[in-house]
């Protein structure tokens, strides 16, 4: 363009090489049009003002509502015409604006169907539904006198520029918009905790606010941040056992619909985060979806998932941002209200100064006719014959009386005194004018002092609000800590692991390959390489970890318990090293390195222990190895558990050609509290369900099945039982006495037996009762002394009868197979175990009890034997000397 001599903003024609127009430069456009844009949405409709709370469109609405407010309904199709005369957008904008300031239930008094904020049911047709203004809106909003006003976009109408509200109406509704470069969402809170803080704020008493939703639920409010940037707040359902099968949702949280909890519910049973047969919206007056749960499903467990995979728990982040002064700002939820509370002082202010000036000039022109009347001015003017005789005369015959008046008489006062009908002349009451000149003077006097304790008359006119409108108001959102949920841990399996060792994939599509385990889809996986490296990556459909995998498991982060033993060669010394270590956190997708060196390590031996079990194995040296001893056995339980990164303990010097396993091992850590999930029939350390105890190594889980059998378990949280056949489940205790009573399948006789369980193999079912057929138990404990009431027939008699029995002084302990002795009663209907008190020391002391009650043994033993510890030479018998200590320590329940 430029070598044709054009301008560079000139578009020249094809053909004849002229320009056809200038072309504007797009940053003009863009600096000048979209700044007064952005400008234009910010101010005014996306952001709400401090001084009212309301966005352009919402005070309009109010102000139309006003000005047709005749005490009747109006159909809102009505206001939202009336409302076009000021807000220049389409009447569905406004329409939808009118809903949403109507279902906050705060400023509109609402007749026929407005939708509803819970369920997300729109209102009906605006034809159909009626509004007029609310007593509240009605008391807080309007006063021409202190409002500001401004010309309509048309110019043939005045408009508001902010309503003269008194009371923060910005923190009770909450406001979220969307503008041009900037946002804003405060969230609703308390109208009757609005009050009580702008009191507290008056009297210069700290305060708190929190959000509080019309859908109610549970928050979280410890990153509140006042509402500020930077803040979020958790906000969670209330979900509630129905029973063992079915949870109800009662309360959903702010921002969610009951349509749209149960679509994220049913999204993430599709997806397979968590596994429910079918939900139920029963919602009416009240919130009620059921959710009933898959067969085996734990309710806690299902309610936890609710809360990570679905809407149930939502988190909001608040961000306070306002018009003051034609700009934005961004502050706080205390700052506005701060601000609110004092405006709403100032106008009150402003009310009381009006009424100040309205009742002085009453006071003056009483005073003014008074004197008009009485001292008869009025004849003085019937023989003027000019206008402005008249009002001479009348000027003159006041001025004795001009210096008592508390401004100058103007010629107005004067004209309104010529006013004055002959009639209400001729009927003056002096004592009903002094009546009114007091009582104008008191209320004069009551406004006066009103001013002179502005703040304690804003207290009366917050305390005066709150009783009038504050009940039924109460808050409905509970405030509470809400802890935080992992995903993988409550996600439910809905995959399965894979891996193929020697190529070094993993996943959960190779469907061809070595199946590991049970997973979700959530999990990481880590796997371990024979070169003594590891790493933790994100499971997927199939991913390469690395060659020569030994082991590949789910990833547990902070799982102390699970240790790993590995014994391997060290590549650049050539000394086997042994060690033992846990994997709490890591990186993922990074390589950790295990041995001491980074080229030819190479791993002999590798377990990994569920519960810190350290086995025996059996170390082979090669045949040409120098040692006198080629095989050997170590112990894993000799070393201790160290980080991953230690290079640990020298194994042999030697050259190892294997390792292998000799015996399993015992646990090494300490005893851990283990919980029965009864729903699901499964163990955990995460207190759901019923606590069975405090477990060590060696300690086993008992179960006693409703056909009578029993099965001694270990306690491997993978262990999985069924709870529908389990009478009682309970952690074993080989001293303790069980007692049973059963019935005899073949002869209908019930018996009753006290025996300890002489069981020892893990995993072995033992039959308590008669093995004939459809025998029975009818009862067992483990309870010591256990007292029962036992409800029977008795022969000849439809009447039950009840009666009680102390089961120990029945029958004595005997061999867990015998049959026992008949029971006193026959017919048998119900047994029901008495509960008797008991104290029963802390879970937590009793591993340290019992270790207690083994080292004074052992101490006992070590003086009996050898009398180390006492003075020989002393005059104490050493004989009576052990038999009293022993005494002493019977009596302190140590043997």
């Amino acid at each position: 363009m430029e070598e044709n001599g054009q301008e560079p903003n000139e578009e020249l024609n094809n053909e004849s090489n002229e320009p056809i127009h200038n072309v504007l430069p797009v940053s003009g456009l863009y600096e000048n049009w979209f700044l007064d844009y952005a400008s234009y949405v910010i101010l005014e409709r996306a952001v709400p003002a401090i001084n009212d709370g309301l966005k352009p469109v919402q005070r309009r609405i109010l102000h139309a509502m006003k000005e047709m407010d005749d005490g009747r309904y109006n159909k809102v199709a009505n206001i939202i015409g009336s409302t076009m005369q000021y807000h220049p957008h389409g009447d569905m904008s406004i329409g939808d604006a009118m809903v949403n300031l109507g279902q906050k239930e705060l400023l509109i008094d609402m007749q026929g169907n407005w939708g509803d904020v819970r369920t997300g049911d729109r209102a009906a047709a605006s034809r159909y539904i009626e509004a007029r203004p609310s007593k509240l809106a009605l008391d807080i909003l309007y006063n021409p006198q202190t409002t500001d006003w401004q010309l309509s976009y048309d110019g043939r109408k005045k408009e508001p520029v902010t309503l003269p509200v008194k009371f923060p109406l910005l923190l009770a509704q909450g406001v979220e918009g969307i503008a041009v470069g900037l946002s804003t969402k405060i969230l609703p809170h308390n109208f009757c905790e609005l009050i009580e803080a702008s009191i507290k704020h008056l009297r210069g008493k700290p305060f708190k606010l929190y959000p509080d939703f019309q859908t109610g639920g549970v928050i979280d409010i410890e990153e509140y941040n006042k509402g500020g940037r930077g803040g979020k707040v958790k906000v969670r359902a209330k979900i509630e056992e129905y029973d063992k099968k079915t949870l109800v949702i009662k309360d959903i949280p702010f921002g969610t619909t009951t349509t749209s909890v149960i679509e994220s519910i049913i999204k993430a049973n599709d997806k397979g985060k968590i596994k429910i047969k079918k939900v139920v919206d029963n919602t009416a007056k009240d919130i009620e979806i059921l959710v009933e749960l898959a067969n085996g499903v734990s309710p806690d467990i299902t309610m936890d998932a609710l809360y990570a995979f679905t809407d149930c728990q939502v988190s909001i982040s608040p961000n306070a941002c306002v018009i003051v002064d034609e700009k934005p700002i961004f502050t706080n939820v205390d700052e506005i209200l701060r601000i609110n509370t004092d405006q709403t002082v100032k106008l009150l202010k402003q009310e009381l100064e009006i009424k100040r000036g309205e009742l002085l000039e009453k006071i003056l022109f009483s005073s003014l006719e008074k004197i008009f009347i009485e001292n008869r001015i009025y004849r003085d003017i019937e023989e003027c014959e000019t206008w402005e005789a008249v009002l001479e005369t009348i000027d003159q015959g006041l001025e004795p009386f001009k210096e008592q008046f508390y401004r100058e008489i103007t010629q107005d006062d004067i004209i309104r005194l010529t006013e004055i009908k002959i009639k209400r002349i001729s009927k003056f009451d002096k004592f009903k004018a002094d009546e009114l000149m007091k009582r104008l003077q008191e209320e004069l006097a009551e406004v006066e002092h009103h001013l002179a304790n502005l703040v304690d008359y804003a207290v009366a006119y917050f305390e005066n609000l709150l009783k009038k409108y504050g009940e039924g108001k109460e808050r409905k959102t509970e405030i509470s800590s809400i802890e935080t949920i992992t995903a993988t841990t409550v996600a439910a399996n809905n995959a399965k692991l894979y891996a193929n060792f020697k190529e070094g994939f993993v996943g959960y599509g190779m469907k061809k390959d070595e199946f590991i385990s049970d997973c979700s889809d959530l999990d990481d996986i880590i796997v371990f390489h024979k070169n003594g490296t590891f790493s933790v990556v994100k499971i997927q459909d199939k991913v390469f970890v690395g060659k020569d995998i030994i082991h590949a498991a789910v990833f547990n982060k902070n799982d102390e318990r699970m240790v790993y033993n590995m014994a391997y060669v060290d590549g650049k010394s050539g000394r086997s090293m042994v060690k033992r270590f846990s994997v709490t956190s890591i990186t993922r997708d990074r390589i950790y390195n295990l041995t001491k060196s980074d080229k030819g390590s190479k791993v002999h031996y590798f377990t990994a222990n569920p519960n810190g079990e350290a086995e025996l194995v059996t170390v082979y040296l090669t045949a040409g190895s120098s040692a006198r001893k080629k095989v050997f056995d170590f112990d894993f339980a000799d070393i201790e558990i160290k980080g991953r990164a230690a290079g640990g303990n020298t194994l042999t010097k030697y050259p190892v050609r294997k390792v292998v396993l000799k015996s399993e091992g015992k646990s090494t850590l300490s005893g851990t509290d283990i919980w029965y999930d009864e729903t699901i029939g499964r163990l955990n350390r995460d207190e759901r369900g019923v606590l069975l105890g405090n477990f060590n190594a060696d300690d086993k889980i008992i179960v006693f099945f409703k056909d009578g059998n029993c099965e001694l378990t270990s306690f491997e949280l993978s262990n999985h039982y069924n709870q529908n056949q389990i009478y009682k489940i309970e952690k074993f205790d080989p001293n303790g006495i069980v007692t049973a009573i059963h019935q005899d399948g073949e002869s209908k006789i019930s018996y009753i037996k006290r025996f300890a369980i002489e069981a020892t193999s893990i995993d072995k079912t033992y039959n308590l009762i008669n093995d004939t057929k459809n025998s029975k138990l009818l009862f067992l404990t483990s309870t010591t002394n256990p007292k029962v009431e036992i409800g029977y027939r008795k022969k000849g008699e439809r009447s039950k009868s009840v009666k009680e029995f102390e089961l120990s002084e029945i029958i004595d302990k005997k061999g867990w197979k015998a049959i026992g002795n008949k029971f006193p009663v026959q017919n048998i209907l119900s047994v029901t175990e008495i509960v008797v008190e008991q104290s029963i020391p802390d879970s937590s002391s009793t591993a340290e009890l019992d270790a207690l009650k083994e080292s004074i043994k052992a101490e006992v033993k070590k003086e009996e034997k050898t009398g180390e510890g006492y003075d020989v030479g002393s005059s104490v018998d050493l004989d009576t000397k052990k038999k009293g200590d022993k005494d002493e320590k019977d009596q302190l329940g140590l043997f």
